[in-house]
């Protein structure tokens, strides 16, 4: 926080609020302060105290009323149709490029903690938690399972807890902090993880979920980030992008889902219901352009997933988010391409030879146009896999026509308007990666076309993973927030926007010690979501 006269005098307002200084910035003669949520608005009223950016969720938030649970999804999908004929999703690693996953209850033994690569990853309390609560949100999408529960006793239990593939196991890579802040060179460099990985015992990474995108300035086909998205899919991995939830202010869909190789999902609302004529794709859901356009529409408003207690969404929404203590709901293309990751590791499950061109073709032939004309198509409750395993029918296997991204293009023009921003206002810009150092994109676009590029915890000259990091000061700044265009990361809605301002009593969280951090005192200003 900078004060307009002093540091002082912002300390003392600081202080006013109910807040605490944590050090003084005295280069900008200013403070870093911790304030309860709530104290925010107090603090914009004064006048000796001003922010950089203030959270803003989209202003769409869910009315609090409906609430649609991962059953309802299961149901209109026809995954439990998968799951009578066995495919569970059993043996098959689905890659979780997120904010971390927090142990909770419904990811007992589903979850591998890869890289942590977020800058929360020098602080062995927080390494690889889910302080932000969406990762958790999407793991329990996917691969959820409540102790004792199976797809066998699914019908007959209805207070079990599963996700889409409950047999699969996420592997989650921590790219983003408790306030979401990443930027394009980590989730690269997450994506990059994820080819060299992808074989190593027990990892099996068939599928790779995407719940993010930034609006780059440049085509797909030069774009880093579409590439390392497309290289994925070269190595073998089936790469599900949400599509982006802009679609009611602005024209195409986000990257690296802009990319015609990877699956670009938008979101539907089905009001609860299997028939499809009470469905309509949700105003947000980004539409595309009429060249590209996202290639299925899933379930994505008000669905309950695992919440994250203590996290910055379950502070910020929870007085009306939360439902049944354990759950948290939200819309948005993030939640839907879960659901689609999720589809995708029962199809790879049931035909674990397939390609990714093969397992997409048998996800769009069963698929229905939704509104014609509009580019939207929507998994149906008809059963990919009964159609083509049980009558011994393979999908198409071309290999798809669209002209392959090359990458070498600018790794600014790829962050376009998602860029981190210091609390002393420096912009992380130009052609570097988080730590300063130079990011030659032609020589990383080969590398990733030849299987990658990490040697142990080492990525693009510096390392980014394990106990020792080459400094915690990333390149002289504390990055602080990030705007990462489309809203993904919030899922575009969490329902209700008033904080009840209830401290999470005790530090206890899930059985483990979160070292005395009180979640409900921290500042989030710095972060703006579109």
């Amino acid at each position: 926080m900078r004060s307009t006269d002093s540091a002082a005098a912002a300390g003392a307002a600081v202080l006013d609020a109910g807040g605490q200084v944590v050090r003084t910035l005295d280069v900008v003669d200013a403070v870093a302060a911790q304030v309860p949520i709530h104290a925010l608005d107090t603090l914009d009223d004064d006048h000796t105290v001003t922010r950089d950016h203030r959270l803003a969720l989209h202003g769409r938030h869910n009315s609090g009323d409906e609430t649609y649970t991962v059953r309802t999804a299961i149901d209109v999908t026809g995954a439990d149709r998968y799951w009578a004929r066995g495919a569970t999703g059993e043996g098959v690693g689905v890659a979780l490029i997120d904010t971390g996953v927090a142990p909770v209850q419904g990811l007992d033994g589903q979850v591998v903690h890869g890289p942590d690569l977020s800058f929360e990853a020098s602080t062995t309390n927080l390494r690889s938690l889910d302080t932000f609560g969406h990762g958790t949100h999407m793991a329990g999408l996917i691969a959820g399972r409540d102790p004792g529960a199976s797809p066998e006793t699914f019908a007959s239990r209805p207070g079990d807890f599963l996700g889409m593939a409950p047999d699969a196991h996420v592997i989650s890579l921590k790219v983003a902090d408790s306030r979401g802040a990443t930027d394009v060179s980590q989730v690269i460099a997450a994506i990059d993880w994820v080819i060299t990985h992808r074989d190593d015992p027990g990892l099996n990474i068939r599928v790779l979920n995407l719940s993010f995108g930034t609006y780059p300035d440049q085509g797909y086909e030069t774009d880093p980030l579409a590439h390392a998205a497309e290289a994925a899919w070269d190595h073998g991995i089936v790469v599900v992008a949400a599509a982006g939830n802009d679609g009611d202010e602005r024209v195409g869909l986000t990257s690296p889902a802009y990319s015609p190789r990877v699956i670009a999902v938008g979101a539907v609302d089905t009001h609860g219901s299997t028939r499809y004529s009470h469905w309509n794709p949700l105003s947000f859901s980004a539409r595309g352009d009429g060249h590209r356009n996202p290639d299925i529409l899933a379930p994505g408003s008000s669905l309950a997933s695992l919440r994250v207690p203590g996290s910055f969404l379950d502070q910020a929404y929870g007085d009306t988010a939360v439902v049944d203590g354990r759950f948290f709901k939200g819309s948005g293309t993030s939640q839907a391409a879960a659901l689609v990751s999720g589809a995708a590791a029962l199809v790879v499950s049931a035909n674990p030879s397939w390609t990714p061109d093969m397992v997409k073709d048998a996800l769009l032939e069963e698929a229905n146009g939704l509104r014609p004309g509009a580019g939207f198509t929507r998994i149906t409750g008809k059963d990919a896999l009964r159609m083509h395993q049980m009558h011994g029918v393979t999908p198409n296997a071309s290999v798809q026509r669209d002209v392959p991204a090359t990458g070498g293009g600018s790794l600014d023009a790829s962050r376009g308007d998602a860029v981190l921003e210091s609390p002393s206002g420096v912009r992380l810009s130009g052609e570097v990666d988080i730590f300063g150092a130079p990011v030659d994109t032609a020589a990383l676009a080969q590398a990733l076309e030849t299987g990658g590029s990490w040697v142990g915890g080492t990525w693009n000259g510096n390392q980014w993973s394990g106990n020792q990091w080459s400094g915690n000061q990333w390149s002289g700044n504390q990055w602080s927030g990030t705007d990462w265009a489309g809203n993904q990361w919030s899922g575009n809605q969490w329902s209700g926007n008033q904080w009840s301002g209830n401290q999470w009593s005790g530090n206890q969280w899930s059985g483990n010690q979160w070292s005395g951090n009180q979640w409900s005192n921290a500042t989030w200003s710095a972060t703006t979501w579109r």
